[in-house]
């Protein structure tokens, strides 16, 4: 579900790349008109405005963006203007290789995302960097989280809700034995399951894992596992099971504590305000007594807090 608030009486695309022109004329840019337009339209309505744009003024809208703005209101805007499947082909690259490279957002991407979104980023990241996913996998990740990741962006899974009992629980059984029952751990078991089953599966499966040895599938990966291949496993199991209480606690994590880390904020934020962020504000509303409104509120300043909370919409 999309927090997205956008206006009954829309403006046409070119009333807007107008607008847009308007705020970046003069001394200084108009930011609350920027925020105000670009933060109510949807992936396919900015597509148009940047056509218009482009054909108004013979110029790249994001272009006029990057020299207008700066910090961390520029890297939240330019992230938005981009559509889901090209945003998050862009976000797996710049993890993998960006000044702070960081595998562990790549996988919180990768991981999170439901096979049909996979192949669709897949095949735009091969035609924007010249270079398969799988590629980039192998130059820059390691052992078992290398080959969780390549497993996952291969294997079509299916997508529905449809389990099969029987399988459920032999894959609890599998996981037992691989894990906790023996000494050391047999991770290719582990990706295989992880890799091939369905989410409706995996939350079924770890259902039944906490049935039977009474305490959860998280917890024994948790006990089994370490460092990116655990990070990897848990993003799975908890996207699998309820990926909006998943989602408010990397918020959470990137919000407590001294400073707040605004890329996460921003990866987030953006990525899931299309897709899922009411559920996202249920979930941490539920579990953190605070509305997801009020804490980015509390973290965040100026234009940049301003847009955030835009894309979250109303604070209910």
């Amino acid at each position: 579900m999309s927090s997205l608030t956008i206006p009954p009486l829309l403006t046409s695309p070119r009333d807007d790349a107008t607008l847009l022109y308007r705020a970046f004329k003069g001394f200084g840019c108009d930011t609350a008109a920027v925020i105000s337009v670009l933060a109510h339209r949807d992936a396919a309505q900015r597509a148009l405005i940047q056509q218009e744009y482009r054909a108004m003024y013979s110029e790249e809208l994001t272009k006029r963006l990057k020299s207008e703005l700066s910090g961390k209101l520029e890297d939240a805007i330019l992230l938005w203007m981009y559509d889901p499947a090209t945003r998050d082909a862009i976000l797996v690259k710049n993890a993998i290789y960006g000044e702070t490279s960081t595998l562990r957002a790549a996988t919180e991407v990768i991981c999170s995302r439901t096979p049909s979104q996979i192949q669709h980023f897949k095949q735009i990241y091969l035609t924007i960097f010249r270079s398969p996913l799988e590629r980039d996998i192998e130059r820059t990740a390691t052992g078992d989280h290398q080959k969780l990741l390549l497993a996952y962006i291969s294997k079509l899974r299916y997508e529905g809700l449809e389990v099969d009992r029987a399988l459920v629980d032999k894959d609890a059984k599998a996981l037992y034995k691989a894990g906790e029952k023996r000494l050391g751990t047999d991770e290719d078991k582990f990706i295989k399951i992880f890799s091939e089953r369905s989410r409706a599966h995996l939350s079924a499966v770890s259902h039944a894992y906490k049935h039977s040895y009474g305490h959860s599938l998280k917890e024994a990966i948790k006990k089994e596992t370490s460092g990116n291949f655990e990070h990897g496993l848990l993003t799975i199991l908890l996207c699998a099971e309820n990926p909006g209480f998943y989602f408010a606690k990397v918020l959470r994590k990137a919000m407590k504590g001294m400073g707040t880390d605004d890329s996460t904020l921003i990866r987030v934020i953006v990525s899931r305000a299309e897709m899922d962020m009411q559920y996202i504000k249920a979930e941490y509303h539920k579990k953190y007594k605070k509305t997801l409104n009020k804490a980015v509120q509390s973290e965040t300043s100026g234009s940049y807090k301003d847009f955030l909370l835009s894309l979250l919409g109303p604070d209910h």
